[in-house]
């Protein structure tokens, strides 16, 4: 399928398509995703998951995801969180210099 007849049948834009195609969108919208799991007759959360979302509910022994980025990173010990923290204001303090 062109990403043009694709665009025709979903209403997702040319352009959407392709930078999703090429990997510029990292986290699509879940009702493209559901529109593009039709037309290529995929399961609709087999794309979700792809992308990153979750897909199932939590479980009640499990802690719960505080943030994106702790999900990105996995667990990290007590001096890599006081390397990162003193790294961010780092790069925080160099932008405010910047402004």
């Amino acid at each position: 399928m062109s990403l043009r007849s694709v665009e025709a049948s979903t209403g997702i834009s040319n352009a959407y398509l392709s930078q999703l195609e090429h990997g510029k969108i990292r986290m699509p919208a879940p009702q493209n995703l559901h529109a593009l799991a039709a037309e290529y007759r995929v399961p609709y959360v087999l794309l979700m998951e792809l992308a990153g979302y979750p897909t199932s509910e939590p479980q009640p022994d499990e802690p719960p995801v505080a943030s994106r980025l702790a999900a990105r990173m996995g667990a990290v010990s007590d001096e890599e969180e006081e390397q990162l923290l003193e790294y961010l204001a780092f790069i925080r303090s160099r932008k405010r210099r910047l402004e």
